[in-house]
């Protein structure tokens, strides 16, 4: 038996079958081009209905289908929230997908991208064996997928692992409304706001960073510069080495892992980092707790969601 995963992100929807040992079949990636709604989910059984006829030509069987969506998957309802995707507010996938597939005799599961993350590591990444591991997704948001006893962490409304609202700083400003503190200084998106921050507050500074358009910087550019010898952008990603080491410190203090794995679009780049996230984190954390984890970059870079999905597919015939 065979599954398909799906990997929904805020601008395309990467799909694959699996055999069982993690093996990638077939493959496709579509961009969601500005698709709404409705229109994302016509999108996805599109991709779903492809591969299934792929697999009929091969005579392999489907059991189920596993989703990674950008957001929160709320299993009582089968209800999701994807706040990059208009018209995800609470939009009702599972049963838009079951619908669409009820005259095949497939399973289809969903989840966050949090627990496709962690799912797809523990399967074949980083935290392969592993009971106790959270996988920290650092790209525009941040998130956390948290794997306790071989099980994951969903809490009481399946928003657990949202840790870009952990406060690691004060005083609270209004800025961590909409995103909360660690992700407003340590994401994607936050370095490219601190950077931004820095060049208002020292509009005399001259590197790198303050000849561009200060609305345009990203964080590409912040990385771009550090890598020049930028000393802006050696201070953004000194300050948000101090956010990862102490969120690294607060993970390993409540959770007690065996592995803390660092994933997404930021790592990547920020890979080269880890010794000094490691040392921050020392001077947090819980001692005996931080002698007992080991802390680690993605093995499935990009793939981590999708395989994930693919596992969750797999779960789910179980």
């Amino acid at each position: 038996m065979h599954s398909i995963g799906i990997d929904l992100g805020g601008t395309k929807a990467a799909a694959a079958i699996f055999a069982d040992d993690g093996s990638i079949l077939q493959k496709e990636t579509a961009l969601l081009e500005k698709r709404r709604g409705d229109e994302v989910a016509i999108l996805i059984i599109e991709q779903i209905h492809n591969l299934l006829d792929r697999a009929r030509s091969q005579d392999t069987t489907i059991g189920a289908v596993g989703i990674s969506i950008p957001g929160i998957y709320y299993a009582r309802t089968g209800k999701v929230w994807a706040p990059n995707i208009p018209g995800w507010e609470a939009f009702p996938l599972r049963q838009r997908l079951a619908s669409a597939l009820s005259d095949q005799d497939i399973l289809v599961t969903v989840d966050s991208d949090r627990a496709a993350y962690i799912l797809g590591e523990s399967w074949l990444g980083a935290a392969r064996g592993c009971r106790d591991a959270i996988f920290v997704a650092v790209g525009t948001g941040i998130g956390a997928g948290i794997l306790i006893d071989g099980r994951i962490l969903r809490g009481h409304g399946d928003i657990a692992g949202a840790t870009g609202w952990m406060a690691l700083d004060k005083p609270f400003r209004e800025e961590y409304v909409s995103c909360g503190c660690f992700e407003y200084h340590a994401s994607g998106t936050g370095l490219a706001k601190v950077a931004r921050e820095y060049l208002r507050e020292n509009p005399d500074l001259n590197t790198e960073l303050s000849i561009m358009k200060a609305e345009e910087i990203t964080a590409h550019d912040v990385f771009a510069a550090y890598e020049k010898g930028d000393l802006l952008a050696k201070n953004v990603l000194d300050e948000a080495i101090g956010f990862w080491g102490m969120a690294v410190a607060n993970y390993v203090s409540l959770f007690n892992p065996e592995k803390i794995i660092f994933g997404g679009g930021v790592f990547g780049p920020a890979t080269q980092f880890l010794k000094q996230i490691r040392e921050e984190a020392r001077k947090w954390a819980q001692p005996i707790s931080f002698t007992q984890v080991s802390i680690e970059a993605s093995k499935l870079g990009s793939d981590a969601g999708l395989i994930g999905a693919g596992r969750l597919a797999f779960l789910a015939m179980q």
